[in-house]
C-alpha cells in the first residue's frame, strides 16, 4: 500500500472525527446534559407540528381543522394526568372520531 494513500485516509479520518468529537469534549458536563435534554421534545414537535397545522401543504389554523381541535383536549389530559400515554392517545383518537362522526 502506498504511504501517500495511507496518509490521505488518516487525514480524512481526522477531518471527519474532529468536528464530531470537539463539541462533546468541550461541552462535557452539565451544559451538555441540559442541552441534550431538549432534543427529544424538539424532534417530537418537528414531527407533529406539520400534521397539526398543515392541510394540503397550506397553513390551516381554522375551526375546520379537526386534528388541531383534537389537540386541545389531548393537551388537557396530558397536563392533568402527567405521563399517561394511553390517556392522551385515547382522548386524541376519541375526539377525532367524535368530530368525524358529527361532521358527516
Amino acid at each position: 500500500m502506498n504511504i501517500d494513500l495511507l496518509l490521505c485516509i488518516l487525514g480524512m479520518a481526522l477531518v471527519t472525527l474532529i468536528p464530531r468529537v470537539m463539541p462533546v469534549t468541550l461541552l462535557a458536563g452539565p451544559l451538555l446534559t441540559r442541552w441534550l435534554s431538549f432534543v427529544p421534545v424538539s424532534v417530537l414537535a418537528a414531527l407533529v407540528a406539520p400534521d397539526l397545522l398543515l392541510a394540503d401543504g397550506k397553513l390551516n389554523i381554522s375551526g375546520d381543522n379537526l386534528f388541531l381541535i383534537a389537540t386541545f383536549p389531548t393537551l388537557l389530559i396530558c397536563w392533568y394526568k402527567k405521563g399517561s400515554l394511553f390517556g392522551a392517545l385515547a382522548v386524541g383518537m376519541g375526539t377525532v372520531a367524535l368530530i368525524r362522526y358529527w361532521m358527516t
